[in-house]
């Protein structure tokens, strides 16, 4: 881990957790391993310590460190005990809680016990799953991490954006690096579909090797770690096969942005001679393989979209798509390639809805399909997402669907190309590096 002194800030999530700073719910912050919840949590520690907090009223406890691998509640309990001062607010840190079997009760008692403000850190969904929640219903607070955005990632590997004068009079961005090294931005693009978001990378540098290694040790620790150990402490042993999980993982990345049912996950598996046929011998059941898919969602390295009727105004049940939480884990598993750049930008797409506080749905209008629905309390967008608005069918396929929709609503068609127009009939045409940046 980098010092404190050379943490990267990450805005977006550090207000969050300070606007919830001395109130009543726990803070839990949730998502993949290494997306920066521990940095988060140094960062809102340094924050309490500029605004007059005193060290001593801190308590942090890292349950990946090897000092508290093994406590039961009741030694965490006690741990933080001899360290309450009295008549003093007591800030309690807790990284990688999941690890801990019963940890619910030992923040209940410190609820009910001391004057704290609690914040968490987990990297599996299980750990505010229905069992626990009950217990904290109410009074927890979720800020879900993700992997940096486009600009984050900018940030993170100290590129700055100049606006220049182009010759035909309009202005066109340039990025330079700290050693005022100069990029067009679609090269700096590039490298974020190359390496994607993990944080980490940027102490590794863009270092194609070095990357892999690092997505290796993450890939590695999600499942292992996450996956069969959740597993085991849960006393289950439905998930047990690591080929199985590594096949599912590699079929689901395969198919980002692509209609997929349970079903059509065995059937692909049993197609290709990657799982031998349940008449000869034990092919999973959809149950099975609905657990192994369900893992990999409750570690947050996959996200699942359901399908939503427009003219209906319904969820459907049947075919719901994928998209993996960083692309760079993605080109890890499959290896790089230039052959389904709509999906991967698609996948980016997603995740930027999601990091802008948007519930995002797929969109169906006769047999047509919308990209994205995008909804918050107050305001919706349609989405289209295509590698290049250049050629008239291209044009055509993209708009269609969203012409069919009859509401006001904003509709937009984000690409790598725009072309020149910036708007067909109301659609607005935008350039999908400006948008991620805007």
């Amino acid at each position: 881990m980098m010092d404190s002194h050379k943490l990267k800030r990450r805005d977006n999530y550090l207000d969050k957790l300070i606007a919830f700073q001395d109130t009543e719910p726990v803070k839990v912050i949730t998502g993949i391993r290494r997306c920066g919840k521990s940095s988060l949590l140094k960062l809102m520690v340094e924050h309490l310590k500029e605004n007059g907090v005193l060290p001593e009223q801190i308590i942090e406890m890292n349950f990946e460190s090897f000092e508290f691998r093994n406590m039961s509640s009741d030694d965490i309990y006690n741990y933080v005990k001899e360290r309450i001062i009295p008549d003093k607010r007591m800030y309690l840190f807790f990284d990688e809680l999941q690890r801990i079997n019963a940890w619910e009760d030992a923040i209940n008692a410190f609820r009910v016990d001391f004057n704290c403000d609690i914040y968490v850190t987990g990297s599996n969904a299980y750990l505010l799953s229905s069992e626990y929640s009950t217990y904290l219903s109410g009074r927890c607070v979720e800020i879900k991490m993700l992997p940096l955005s486009f600009r984050e990632f900018l940030y993170f590997y100290d590129f700055e954006i100049r606006e220049t004068q182009s010759a035909l009079g309009g202005t066109r961005k340039q990025v330079s690096d700290k050693n005022g090294e100069r990029y067009e931005l679609r090269e700096v693009f590039d490298a974020y579909m190359r390496f994607g978001g993990m944080p980490g990378i940027a102490d590794v540098g863009l270092n194609q090797e070095k990357a892999m290694l690092f997505l290796d040790g993450i890939y590695s620790t999600v499942v292992i770690r996450d996956i069969f150990e959740r597993e085991k402490r849960r006393g289950q042993k439905r998930i047990t096969d690591s080929v199985l999980l590594r096949k599912i993982i590699l079929f689901l990345a395969d198919n980002i942005g692509n209609n997929v049912s349970i079903a059509s996950i065995g059937n692909t598996l049993v197609n290709e001679g990657l799982l031998e046929d349940g008449k000869r011998k034990g092919c999973p059941s959809a149950h099975t393989v609905q657990a192994y898919v369900n893992a990999l969602l409750e570690s947050y390295f996959f996200y699942e979209i359901k399908r939503f009727d427009i003219k209906c105004k319904e969820y459907l049940r049947t075919l719901s798509k994928f998209y993996i939480v960083d692309i760079g884990l993605r080109n890890y598993l499959l290896g790089i390639r230039n052959r389904d750049t709509g999906h991967t930008i698609e996948n980016v797409v997603y995740f930027e809805l999601v990091r802008r506080g948007y519930d995002v749905a797929i969109g169906k209008i006769d047999n047509a399909e919308v990209d994205f629905i995008a909804t918050t309390t107050d305001d919706k967008k349609y989405i289209q997402v295509t590698e290049s608005m250049q050629s008239e069918d291209v044009r055509k396929r993209e708009l269609a669907p969203l012409q069919k929709i009859r509401d006001n609503y904003e509709k937009i068609v984000l690409s790598l190309e725009p072309g020149l127009d910036t708007s067909y009939n109301g659609i607005k045409s935008l350039n999908l590096i400006d948008w991620l940046l805007s």
